[in-house]
């Protein structure tokens, strides 16, 4: 039983290795969720802390539309962003921890499946080695048959040993993979608060300067913020009509390319949604509308919201809106493969470049109040793409821009294809 005990001597000191570099890991383990633990209540106070001020805009936004508290909104989302971009850090820090966690227990179980599979190489060489010993060279060489039994039962239990040690090497490698698996999508979900960081920051500046600009140009006079609301009312009630005036001199177009109406057909432009205006002949408040008609839906949007591709298409336009308090300001219109076309407009500033491809739901802008908006939103028209053409629109101030322009039926309400 010689080779038995070499095996055993041989096994035995490298389980006591294993201990001791487990425990270490573990330790390094329990400090790393440590510090994750307090990382998580940090991002639930600051969670709360944004909802708060939500609920402060949300108040601020239903009051009567003034000077004071346009600034008070601003104000407000600043706030806001600076505690949104406070938690993205943070949780861009938990995330990093939380790599470093898997990657400590990709190495340790790389390192236990390295040391098991020697082990079970070289019980087995042994084993092998015993098999190739024919029973009557046992007995040749003076063993009783009381010896032999005796090593065949010991020889019996070590094989079911190498039997659970192959059982754990598999479980290990099952481990190895689960860790490998969860470290990729934790680096995939870094990378996607990385971006979500930058937008922060940049939807930080563009409301600061929005703030900076708004104060310049009103001097500070709710009189003259006034006249600049009375300015955009009309700009817009003029767009309105001569817009439904081309419309109808196109005709009626053959719209039966586009997909049936359906409830999914488009995803939400948003990730948090809020309707504020209907597509169709009166707004929600009863109004109607000069032209007869809202040709899109309008949503709550703060300036710096991210704005997204309802559908997978190629950016037919873009407008970087350079005529002030003018049509839509800036806006970005994508044609899709199932022939609809949508249109984004007001947009603070704009991701994406004529020609371009964009998948669903990637960022091409960021929501503003530029154009003929009296406050920040989102505009969204849904059109018959194959009916799209486009015309000089000549502003109030006599400056033209380009505009896109289609038959009426060709409007298409984008409820009807938006998620339900």
């Amino acid at each position: 039983m010689g080779f038995l005990l070499a095996i055993l001597l041989l096994l035995t000191p490298v389980a006591h290795a294993q201990t001791a570099t487990t425990t270490d890991t573990d330790s390094a383990t329990q400090e790393l969720q440590a510090q994750a633990d307090a990382t998580a209540q940090q991002i639930n106070a600051l969670k709360n802390e944004i909802d708060q001020l939500q609920i402060q805009l949300n108040n601020v936004s239903s009051q009567k539309q003034t000077l004071q508290s346009t600034v008070k909104t601003i104000d407000l989302n600043i706030q806001k962003l600076t505690k949104s971009i406070t938690l993205t850090t943070a949780q861009i820090t938990q995330k990093d921890k939380e790599i470093l966690r898997l990657s400590g227990g990709i190495a340790t179980t790389s390192n236990t499946i390295d040391t098991t599979r020697s082990e079970v190489a070289a019980s087995l060489r042994n084993l092998s080695e015993h098999d190739e010993a024919s029973v009557a060279a046992s007995l040749l060489a003076g063993r009783t048959l009381s010896d032999f039994f005796d090593e065949a039962i010991a020889l019996g239990s070590l094989r079911d040993e190498l039997g659970n040690r192959i059982q754990d090497l598999s479980r290990l490698k099952s481990t190895l993979q689960t860790n490998k698996n969860t470290a990729t999508q934790a680096r995939t979900q870094l990378a996607t608060l990385q971006k979500q960081l930058n937008q922060q920051k940049q939807s930080l500046a563009i409301n600061r300067q929005s703030q900076a600009d708004l104060l310049s140009e009103t001097q500070n006079k709710e009189s003259a913020y006034q006249a600049l609301i009375a300015q955009k009312q009309a700009e817009q009630r003029r767009f309105e009509d001569i817009l439904f005036t081309l419309a109808s001199q196109l005709g009626t177009a053959d719209i039966s390319g586009i997909p049936t109406a359906g409830g999914g057909v488009l995803r939400w432009p948003l990730d948090n949604v809020v309707l504020t205006q209907q597509f169709g002949k009166t707004s929600v408040s009863g109004r109607l509308y000069t032209s007869g008609t809202h040709n899109g839906i309008d949503f709550r949007a703060s300036i710096g919201t991210p704005v997204r591709a309802s559908l997978a298409g190629t950016v037919l336009e873009v407008n970087q809106g350079a005529v002030k308090n003018c049509q839509y300001g800036k806006w970005v219109l994508i044609k899709h493969a199932n022939g609809l076309a949508t249109l984004y407009a007001h947009l603070s500033t704009i991701n994406v470049t004529k020609g371009t491809t964009v998948s669903t739901g990637q960022v091409i802008g960021l929501s503003g109040n530029t154009g003929y908006a009296t406050g920040p939103h989102l505009h969204m028209t849904v059109y018959a793409a194959a009916a799209i053409s486009f015309k000089q629109y000549s502003c109030a101030s006599g400056s033209s821009t380009m505009i896109p322009i289609v038959p009426v039926n060709a409007y298409l309400n984008p409820l009807q294809y938006l998620p339900k």
